[in-house]
């Protein structure tokens, strides 16, 4: 693993502290570009995910039924759109811009709805594959916007699960899968141009070592010390290098992630690359950011789509997610903390090293007093604004008329809201999966006198996660929103969540940060600071250079413990504070040594 000899490691240090590091990330900057609101997004995804009935060898967590799913996603830009596919979706979608998506149903497709879809461009066409066994089926369509795909006669003969095209710029057609706790992940070269046939036997390229690297272990090895699922690979080139990058440890664990290893070529052989995972979302309203795919936008900026988690009704109910990616000194980075939050899609080319895209707004909602008309038991109001996308309020029926308010305290400058609908006992089905919420926003200074301030009374369209950014801010001290249209089930949401500045000041920074590391498992690292009273809650920063703290993640306790750490790797960390008026950058870095 890597070393750092005394004299350099001070004088990074003093950069950290003097912030020119990349450990202070572009969300510390005083003052932050002012993006197109127009172009303004968050995370999950707010698409038309379908509801599912649940398949035979799945079993529902909880005892209400069905729930909404789409994971494992593919996007690559195409004849001047992007298209996104998922599981178990039903179709697919597409988009000029990133921001904007509809939904194409497709049945031309025969296996449309099967798990872990791919899609590669090549010559003139769009190929689509999924898991599955033999015969494989392939499809293609040089128009993706109809519903017009063929399928070609294929000759690729390996069964596997979650399959991944790619294609070398030297025109070379590669195959990679594997979705195991035990078995590697694979991978092969084919000829497009003769079915898509192997050119040899398959090679393998990861296998498991969750007792070196803890990410690769579920739980975050608090309970099972044991191998997580390696799965969902997908290949990126970049300045001649091949980056395989495999989700680990599974899909209904917030610490669900994707690792990359590194090789001069395509089949390798692979090097694991040390600061792993290097797209982590373990905190903030929904986490989980594996089983991605990465690809790069008509600008040429990079970005990664991902799975995020839920897994309450079912272990498999779950949520896309956009990154911004970023290469710094050849290995690969994600931005993950603020993409819960608004963060805005760029028009042109961005260096996400140094503009995470995030717009500062911050978040004014979180644990504030609420009112509802009504709540299931269990289900009571403050569920809405716990910042805990896997817990919801529910009233008691989905009648019009069932409402829920928040008091932020003071009036604050409100910039977006995003409301996320938690589809409580509804009943529909995959043939009949689709909602469209009619709802009013009021605002209020006094808690009187009330002031329409979104009407979404006329509403079509189904919109579970919609981030509705205001034309101009407003201020304003509560907020209601009231059903206006009779529902299949109840009323419901996990997250009303609302964005802008609470006119206040900043929380103080963190002055004592202690981490220890466990003898006996050096995957295991307790870290500790010190409370700050005006703390709404905490960015832990890491890396494995003091001048590359590039990984993150949100907590609102004053620690976290984990073993999602590599055994023998050397670590920094620092922390930083947040509350509804902005970040404090923390300045104290502390060094985890190897074990």
């Amino acid at each position: 693993m890597k070393t750092t000899t005394p004299w350099l490691v001070s004088f990074l240090l003093g950069l950290v502290w003097l912030g020119f590091g990349c450990g202070t990330s572009s969300s510390e900057k005083a003052t932050r570009a002012v993006y197109d609101r127009s172009r303004v997004i968050a995370n999950p995804l707010n698409l038309n995910y379908r509801f599912q009935d649940g398949a035979p060898a799945q079993t529902f967590i909880a005892e209400e039924r069905p729930c909404r799913e789409a994971a494992d996603p593919v996007l690559e830009y195409f004849k001047g759109k992007y298209y996104l596919f998922a599981s178990k979706s039903g179709g697919y979608w597409s988009s000029e811009d990133m921001v904007d998506w509809h939904y194409i149903p497709c049945r031309s497709i025969s296996v449309i709805d099967e798990y872990a879809p791919t899609i590669v461009v090549y010559k003139d066409s769009l190929y689509f594959m999924a898991s599955g066994g033999l015969p494989r089926r392939i499809f293609r369509t040089a128009d993706p916007e109809r519903d017009c795909w063929e399928e070609i006669d294929t000759r690729f003969e390996y069964p596997g699960t979650d399959p991944a095209f790619f294609l070398d710029d030297d025109g070379r057609m590669y195959i990679y899968w594997g979705c195991s706790t035990t078995d590697p992940i694979v991978g092969v070269e084919v000829d497009p141009s003769n079915g898509f046939k192997a050119l040899s036997t398959p090679d393998t390229l990861i296998r498991h070592h969750f007792e070196q690297y803890g990410w690769e272990m579920p739980d975050s090895g608090r309970k099972a010390n044991k191998q997580g699922f390696n799965e969902g690979p997908c290949m990126l080139k970049y300045n001649g290098k091949y980056y395989l990058q495999y989700a680990s440890p599974g899909t209904e664990f917030r610490i669900y992630s994707d690792g990359v290893y590194v090789s001069d070529r395509p089949l390798g052989p692979f090097t694991y690359v040390e600061s792993n995972p290097f797209v982590i979302k373990p905190g903030g309203f929904i986490a989980g950011s594996g089983h991605g795919h990465t690809f790069k936008d008509k600008y040429g900026n990079y970005w990664h789509v991902a799975t995020m988690k839920i897994s309450v009704r079912h272990m498999f109910e779950r949520r896309l997610g956009l990154f911004p990616v970023y290469i710094e000194a050849g290995d690969l980075y994600a931005h993950t903390v603020f993409t819960d939050y608004p963060f805005s899609i760029p028009d042109g080319p961005v260096d996400f090293a140094r503009d995470d895209r995030w717009t500062g707004w911050n978040l004014l909602s979180y644990g504030k007093k609420v009112e509802a008309s009504s709540a299931l038991e269990g289900f009571g109001p403050t569920l809405a604004n716990d910042e805990q996308v896997e817990t919801w309020w529910s009233a008691r029926t989905g009648d019009p008329g069932e409402w829920w308010q928040v008091d932020l305290g003071h009036p604050m400058r409100i910039e977006a809201i995003q409301v996320n609908f938690a589809d409580k006992d509804f009943t529909l089905t995959p043939q009949n999966s689709y909602v469209s919420y009619a709802y009013r926003i009021d605002r209020s200074e006094d808690g009187q006198t009330w002031q329409t301030l979104v009407d979404r009374s006329e509403n079509q369209e189904d919109m579970p996660h919609e981030l509705i950014v205001l034309d101009t801010a407003v201020h304003t001290r509560y907020l209601r929103i009231t059903n206006l249209r009779g529902l299949d089930g109840k009323f419901s949401m996990s997250g009303f969540r609302v964005f802008g500045n609470g006119l206040g000041d900043k929380a103080d920074r963190v002055d004592k940060l202690t981490a220890i590391r466990d003898p006996e498992d050096g995957r295991h690292i307790r870290l500790n600071w010190e409370a700050v009273p005006d703390a709404t809650g905490y960015i832990l920063r890491w890396g494995i250079t003091p001048d590359r703290m590039n990984s993150a993640m949100m907590v609102y306790e004053n620690g976290y413990e984990s073993r999602i750490f590599n055994r023998d790797s050397e670590y920094y960390f620092s922390v930083d504070t947040f509350n509804e008026n902005g970040v404090t950058p923390g300045k104290k870095v502390v060094r985890v040594g190897q074990k």
